[in-house]
């Protein structure tokens, strides 16, 4: 499943990306994440961070993830390692102003095959939302300050 999402932010990149880096408060901004944790030492490149996932509302899963890309404040990769595998993306680019364009991508897979590819495909709609209300929260957040 591949998923994309966009927004406009009253920020600048630098900005964005300190709320970004704060991993333990990311769940103040995703609806579908009940809390992170990193374990280890790193917060950056290599960083390995414990996400307890919601599923329609409910704490369904701890999923894995792993820092691979870190180009603060332009880039952020990570690599799915737990139940969902695959990678998620957060692209930042300066924009007239005071302001940034945040770019969300996830490509993920889930184990099964054939079942496990209906299943994010039925489940695609929500988590398209899930990442437009995302980004629409943490541009409200950074707007904050």
């Amino acid at each position: 499943m591949n998923l994309q999402a966009e927004e406009s932010m009253r920020a600048t990149p630098e900005q964005v990306w300190e709320v970004l880096a704060d991993w333990e408060h990311q769940a103040d901004w995703m609806p579908d994440v009940a809390w992170m944790r990193v374990t280890g030492t790193s917060r950056e490149l290599g960083a390995r961070i414990l996400v307890r996932t919601r599923v329609l509302g409910v704490p369904a899963t701890t999923d894995v993830l792993e820092v691979v890309e870190w180009d603060p404040p332009r880039l952020l990769r990570v690599a799915h390692r737990g139940v969902v595998t695959g990678w998620g993306e957060w692209r930042l680019e300066a924009g007239p102003g005071p302001t940034t364009r945040f770019s969300w991508s996830e490509h993920l897979t889930l184990p099964l095959g054939p079942l496990g590819e209906l299943g994010l495909r039925v489940y695609a709609p929500v988590q398209r939302a899930m990442l437009r209300r995302s980004l629409r929260n943490l541009a409200a957040l950074v707007a904050r300050g």
